[in-house]
C-alpha cells in the first residue's frame, strides 16, 4: 500500500520536475512474473524505471540501504523498506544463495522482479560486466526476461549528491523480452550462466548506448576508491610537509632575530665599557 502511495505522490511531481520518458512500455507484461533486468547508473533509477509502469517492481536491494544510522539512514530505510524493495547480502557464497531464493519468491507469488547485474552502481556512466547470479535467477524460474536502460539518471543523481539535478530530462527504455529457453536445464554449467548475462548486458547496451567495459564495476570503484585515498594522504602528506616548512622558517626567523637581539647587546655593551673607560 506504501508503494503505491508513494507513486500517487510522487509521480505527479516527477512527472512537472523532470518530464521523464517513457518508451517499449508494451513490453512488459501486464499480468504474471517477469525478471527486469537494468542498468544501474544512481539512486534516481529506482524513482524513474518503475514510475510508466502500472505495476510494482520489487528489488533486490544491497543490504546497506537498510542498515544506515542516524536521520539519513532511517528515512532510508524507512523508504526502501516500505515501497517493498529486498534487502540483499552482495558477499558471495551462502549469501548470493539466500538472494537467488529470495527472488524465486518473488517470482513465485507473479510478481516483476527487478535486477541490477552489474551488482552496484556505475561509478561512471559506463556500462560493466554483469554477474551471473541474475542468470541463474532466469534459468531456475524461466520467467519472461524485459531490459530495462536508465538514461540520463546519473546526471540527475551524481554519486554522493544528495539532492537531484533540474533541467535533466531521463529516459526509461523496456526492450523486448528476452528468450532462453534453449539453455533451460543448464544453470550450473558456467559457461551457459556467462552467456545468458552477457546477453543482457549486450540488450542493455543496445538500448542504453552507454560504453561498455569489460569488468566488474565494484574491482573499478575500490581501484577508484584507493587512488582516491592515495591522492588524498599525498595531499595531506604535502600539507604536513607545507607545515614543517613553515614552522621551520619560523624557527630560523626567530633564531635570527635572537642573533641580531644578542649583536645589539653586546654592541651596547660594549659602548658603556668605552665610554666609562674614558
Amino acid at each position: 500500500m506504501f508503494y503505491w502511495v508513494v507513486k500517487m505522490i510522487l509521480g505527479p511531481i516527477l512527472a512537472i520536475l523532470w518530464q521523464p520518458r517513457a518508451e517499449g512500455v508494451e513490453n512488459v507484461p501486464r499480468h504474471g512474473p517477469a525478471i527486469m533486468v537494468g542498468n544501474h547508473l544512481s539512486l534516481a533509477d529506482h524513482f524513474f524505471g518503475p514510475l510508466p509502469l502500472p505495476r510494482k517492481i520489487t528489488f533486490l536491494a544491497k543490504s546497506d540501504y537498510f542498515t544506515g544510522t542516524g536521520v539519513k539512514g532511517f528515512l532510508t530505510r524507512m523508504f526502501f523498506s516500505g515501497v517493498g524493495q529486498l534487502p540483499i547480502d552482495r558477499s558471495g557464497g551462502r549469501a548470493s544463495e539466500a538472494a537467488l531464493r529470495t527472488g524465486k519468491r518473488v517470482l513465485d507469488q507473479g510478481r516483476l522482479l527487478g535486477i541490477y547485474p552489474e551488482g552496484t552502481r556505475s561509478p561512471d556512466g559506463r556500462l560493466y560486466r554483469g554477474k551471473t547470479g541474475v542468470a541463474r535467477i532466469i534459468l531456475e524460474s524461466q520467467a519472461p526476461v524485459i531490459p530495462m536502460a536508465m538514461i540520463n539518471a546519473e546526471k540527475i543523481m551524481p554519486p554522493g549528491r544528495t539532492v537531484p539535478k533540474l533541467g535533466i530530462r531521463p529516459i526509461v527504455r523496456f526492450g523486448k523480452p528476452l528468450d532462453f529457453s534453449r539453455y533451460y536445464g543448464l544453470e550450473r554449467d558456467p559457461r551457459v550462466l556467462r552467456a545468458v548475462t552477457d546477453e543482457c548486458m549486450y540488450a542493455l547496451l543496445e538500448l542504453s548506448g552507454q560504453e561498455y567495459v569489460d569488468r566488474y564495476a565494484q574491482s573499478v570503484k575500490a581501484e577508484l576508491e584507493r587512488e582516491a585515498k592515495e591522492e588524498r594522504d599525498a595531499e595531506r602528506a604535502e600539507r604536513r610537509a607545507e607545515r614543517q616548512a613553515e614552522r621551520e622558517q619560523q624557527r630560523a626567523q626567530s633564531r635570527s632575530w635572537r642573533d641580531r637581539l644578542r649583536f645589539w647587546r653586546r654592541s651596547g655593551e660594549d659602548g658603556d665599557s668605552g665610554t666609562d673607560s674614558g
